[in-house]
């Protein structure tokens, strides 16, 4: 816990642009570089538990930290600049890997104890961030016919969100039993759908019957049992596939319409506020309570605002020039 206060004070301080604050938490020269860092890790640990955990999408989460088209762009070209694309995604994988830990070990039991409030928590992260969304539609121009867009958008968000919660979990939990081509296609689907605004990897999962599996298999390898390593592997392989081919879709659309892609983005995170609702509505949580519920619910909404505050104060998602060599707290 002192840990985490100081690290918010850290980027607190940083944001503010307050010397004296920063003098306070931080003895060092190079505080601007280190907190840069330390936001990315902290970007990567948020979206890779939105990747394990059910009906979050890791889309709306990087909107919301601010590093959304940056990931786009690396994505759709990540030999273009390789350096610099490598340094910026370090400290996202350090986070990533991180949460996926932490989602194994701690999240998934309180999914399992807490799960009604939980998600609440991430209702309120995401609703949170909708007049940011709202005020990009503004910027850049709203046309009816794009509502046809954020229409269909809404559509296959909450589609995808009912075939996922009939689906089960997906699978067996006690192995990898899903042949060579169907985890291959689960792969490539997930990652496809993991740029898109409001699309859940995880649900993608549910449908394909391979959730539990996966977190089966991670939970494998973090005991360092390498058994599963090779069809893990196959799976992370055809996901990279499916992210690169549909971020060249995704920028394009953001390059040439991008009225109608923050429009879809709005249809996108609408349907996921919509999905959580029902899902929340339907969970039978005897440990839920409201005033727990209503907690959960502001907690996340507070931080929404807080990444958004952070992400336009302290420049993390920018690439540039500057990206192209190690942190300055690391030379």
């Amino acid at each position: 816990m002192c840990v985490l206060c100081y690290v918010l004070g850290l980027m607190v301080a940083g944001a503010s642009g307050d010397a004296k604050l920063l003098e306070a938490v931080s003895p060092t020269s190079k505080v601007t570089s280190m907190l840069n860092y330390l936001y990315r890790i902290l970007c990567g640990f948020f979206l890779g538990l939105s990747v394990f955990a059910p009906g979050l999408s890791g889309a709306v989460i990087a909107i919301i930290m601010g590093v959304y088209k940056d990931i786009v762009e690396i994505a759709s070209n990540p030999f273009k600049n390789l350096k610099r694309n490598i340094l910026f995604c370090i400290p996202i994988g350090i986070g990533v890997v991180l949460s996926g830990i932490v989602f194994i070990v701690i999240f998934d039991l309180l999914f399992n104890t807490y799960e009604k409030a939980t998600y609440l928590l991430f209702l309120g992260l995401i609703a949170g961030n909708l007049p940011v969304i709202y005020a990009e539609i503004k910027k850049y121009g709203f046309k009816l016919s794009y509502l046809w867009g954020g229409i269909a958008a809404f559509a296959m968000a909450l589609s995808l969100f009912f075939a996922g919660t009939r689906s089960g979990m997906g699978g067996d939990a006690q192995g990898l039993t899903a042949g060579i081509a169907h985890l291959a296609a689960a792969g490539f689907a997930g990652g496809a759908t993991m740029l898109i605004p409001g699309m859940s990897v995880s649900m993608v999962l549910i449908v394909f019957g391979v959730y539990r599996q996966l977190i089966y298999a991670a939970k494998t390898l973090i005991d360092l049992d390498l058994t599963l390593l090779v069809p893990f592997a196959l799976f992370a392989l055809c996901a990279v596939a499916g992210v690169v081919l549909s971020s060249r879709a995704i920028k394009w659309v953001f390059e040439k319409i991008p009225g109608l892609a923050y429009t879809m983005i709005l249809g996108f995170m609408t349907s996921s506020i919509m999905g959580l609702i029902i899902q929340s509505i339907r969970l039978q949580d005897s440990d839920f309570n409201w005033r727990l519920g209503a907690f959960m619910l502001v907690l996340g909404l507070a931080i929404s605002m807080m990444f958004v505050y952070l992400s336009n104060k302290m420049d993390v998602g920018e690439l540039g020039a500057e990206e192209d060599k190690l942190p300055a707290f690391l030379d």
